[in-house]
């Protein structure tokens, strides 16, 4: 099978405008990013609205298209970029702007999923562990993955699932694995089109969670696991955590 990956990038962001082209350890976020899945897939593309953006992904050597301005979600903005580069790809592999540290084993752990024939789209977790403690698993901004025996997703959430009833919340990371979803997503090119003609569904509406409308709509998502901590950046106090986080690994 072949993979295109596509790096949805806006300009325009509620806590963080401008964010791709924000410098980290001397290169835009953005090339952080794309260079991190360079060498992975078959193909690499920065799905973007903003002129300077696509300016500055073809000025570092990356491909760039302008997509609508208008899009609700980068699940519709990495179709319409798929469409726009005219090549076909049996999966289509959706990576998040802000990742400037996802890592080659996570990519090619989304990449294995596909290795089922009957998978229709992948995404990856990473199990809590005790060290992690309470404040991180009960962080709303943190989703919550529940997973079959065949791991795929039953059900994500920001509350924390399931609800332990018979056991004292200080010992729930200990009697139970948890899963922290990562927002990183793959789609079998055909299945990708079929998503992006689904209305808003309501558990979606209620949790603001735009993979639920999947699973409502019958949908299976394989699940991988990675142990790999990711570091999005969300807000300009991110940004100078990744940078510390940055100079401690070139230290090492």
């Amino acid at each position: 099978m072949n993979y295109i990956g596509i790096i949805p990038a806006r300009y325009a962001s509620t806590r963080f405008p401008g964010k791709p082209l924000a410098m980290l350890g001397g290169k835009p976020v953005i090339q952080r990013v794309y260079e991190q899945v360079s060498g992975v897939m078959d193909d690499v593309l920065v799905a973007t609205d903003d002129e300077r953006i696509l300016k500055t992904v073809e000025g570092f050597g990356g491909k760039a298209v302008m997509t609508r301005a208008d899009h609700k979600s980068g699940t519709d903005r990495c179709y319409e970029a798929y469409v726009l580069q005219g090549k076909p790809y049996d999966v289509v592999v959706n990576i998040q702007g802000d990742e400037p540290f996802i890592q080659p084993q996570q990519l090619e752990a989304v990449k294995a999923c596909f290795e089922d024939p009957q998978t229709e789209i992948a995404t990856l977790v990473k199990p809590f562990t005790p060290a992690d403690g309470w404040p991180a698993l009960e962080n709303v901004n943190s989703p919550k993955v529940v997973v079959n025996r065949r791991m795929q997703a039953l059900y994500f959430s920001r509350s924390i699932i399931p609800y332990q009833r018979n056991k004292d919340k200080a010992e729930w990371l200990k009697g139970h694995v948890y899963y922290k979803h990562i927002g990183l997503y793959a789609y079998k090119a055909d299945v990708l089109k079929e998503l992006t003609s689904l209305p808003q569904s309501p558990l979606e509406l209620a949790e603001s969670l735009e993979q639920l409308r999947w699973l409502e709509n019958g949908y299976t998502i394989k699940v991988g696991i990675s142990e790999i901590e990711t570091i999005g950046i969300d807000t300009p106090a991110d940004l100078e955590a990744a940078e510390a986080f940055l100079k401690n690994r070139t230290k090492r």
